[in-house]
């Protein structure tokens, strides 16, 4: 039979963690109270556990604390200063652009179209824009005419070029003088009296300048057809390079005539290019009904040049 005192089985078994430390508590300091063990831990060898913050820096001795930080007064007032001078440039500025505006205001009510200068590119001495401003069912005719007016410029070119070869090769200068006049009235003339007078119609579909360009245009095609021919009636026989001429100095001068050749038949596809651009600006005018409205305002400029 088991002893009174015996250990039960069942219970739990008490760990001592000071169990590994106890030869070392004895060093340390061991009493004894009834038959039990308290061990006593030296204080000294526990690390102290307080750490302190560095100071602060000292202020300097020199510092004074109601030194006052002189601001010039100068500089503030020249800011001030370019401050309204910029907002007086700009209320100048807006109301500039108030007077510009206001003009081209006044101009589109006007119906005044400024032309700028920008053809040919590289030298811009008229102002063409016919995709921009040329109604789409009429640009194809504005550039065959176009086209014609270059197309006079390229005779009336080769004309100086063919009646110089002619003067080389001992016809004169009197010719040649000629051939250069017929260039430098020719081409500002086409241009002012029947091309821009109907790029401006195709433009604005005025009846007048419909009526301008008629008139002029068929001048520059008789005057094409004349130079086509070139008889010795009324200009100097060879300074036009038509048919006429060119037979009479290609038995003497071969290079020449060819150069005149060459002028007859540039002038014979100027004819026929002019006469088709007269015959299509023509039937949009009878058909535009553009036909009685110029007698409309023929009879007004009538009544009120009379008044």
């Amino acid at each position: 039979m088991a002893g009174r005192y015996d250990s039960n089985p069942f219970d739990e078994e008490e760990v001592n963690p000071f169990a590994g430390q106890a030869g070392q508590g004895k060093k340390a300091g061991q009493s004894n109270y009834g038959g039990g063990a308290f061990y006593m831990t030296n204080p000294a060898s526990v690390p102290p556990a307080t750490s302190r913050l560095s100071p602060l820096s000292p202020e300097p001795a020199d510092y004074n604390r109601g030194a006052t930080v002189d601001i010039p007064l100068d500089n503030a007032k020249d800011v001030r200063t370019k401050e309204k001078e910029l907002q007086a440039k700009e209320a100048e500025l807006r109301k500039r652009e108030q007077e510009i505006k206001r003009r081209e205001d006044a101009v589109a009510r006007a119906g005044i179209v400024i032309e700028e200068k920008n053809w040919p590119p590289f030298f811009p001495i008229i102002h063409h824009d016919i995709a921009n401003e040329i109604p789409i069912h009429l640009q194809k005719m504005q550039y065959v005419a176009f086209t014609t007016f270059l197309g006079l410029v390229l005779c009336l070119l080769w004309n100086v070029v063919a009646v110089t070869t002619a003067w080389i090769k001992g016809e004169g200068p009197t010719i040649w003088l000629l051939s250069v006049i017929y260039f430098i009235a020719g081409v500002p003339g086409g241009y002012v009296l029947w091309y821009r007078p109907l790029y401006r119609a195709m433009r604005t579909d005025s009846a007048l300048r419909f009526g301008l360009f008629f008139l002029c245009y068929l001048l520059h095609i008789g005057f094409c057809i004349f130079a086509s021919v070139a008889p010795p009636i009324i200009f100097k026989g060879k300074s036009l390079t038509g048919i006429l001429p060119a037979i009479d100095v290609l038995g003497d001068h071969a290079l020449v005539g060819i150069f005149y050749f060459i002028g007859f038949g540039l002038f014979c596809v100027e004819s026929l290019l002019s006469i088709w651009v007269l015959q299509q600006v023509y039937m949009y005018f009878r058909g535009s009904g553009k036909a009685a409205q110029i007698k409309s305002e023929a009879r007004r400029q009538t009544m009120m040049a009379a008044l």
